[in-house]
């Protein structure tokens, strides 16, 4: 269970991982022994497993993103993750309730290249059909 300042923290984090314990508690209003026991509780606890790269938006504006939803025969769903999981141009899969099974998130340098992955994707053993959109911008993202 967390707590205020543990999400507070958490949010911090969030918004930039490599921030010091000196700008953390400063920010929190709290001494940098606090906000370090507190990461240290929360990575021994599970609620923080790592940490990521979060990548510039010079960058990501030359990438083209898109969901693909997927739907997967029930008794090979698994080997269709486990095939997702090795593309590397695949950044999140959720499993979904609803009229498809999965919702991937891609990104491709080109549309071109968009297009070879969506089908590569439609063409795995066990997908029965899929459902692209292109993420023209992205409005939040926490």
């Amino acid at each position: 269970m967390t707590n205020d300042a543990d999400r507070a923290l958490i949010a911090l984090l969030r918004e930039n991982a490599r921030a010091s314990t000196a700008e953390l508690a400063r920010k929190l209003g709290v001494s940098r022994t606090t906000v370090q026991s507190r990461i240290e509780r929360l990575e021994q606890r599970g609620v923080i497993s790592g940490y990521s790269v979060k990548l510039s938006a010079d960058y990501e504006k030359n990438l083209v993103r898109a969901h693909i939803l997927v739907t997967a025969l029930p008794k090979v769903s698994a080997a269709v993750e486990s095939v997702l999981r090795r593309i590397p141009e695949v950044r999140t899969l959720h499993s979904v309730s609803g009229n498809f099974d999965m919702i991937v998130v891609v990104e491709a340098p080109s549309v071109q290249d968009l297009d070879t992955l969506i089908d590569r994707i439609g063409a795995l053993d066990g997908v029965e059909r899929t459902l692209s959109s292109i993420i023209l911008s992205t409005r939040i993202d926490r």
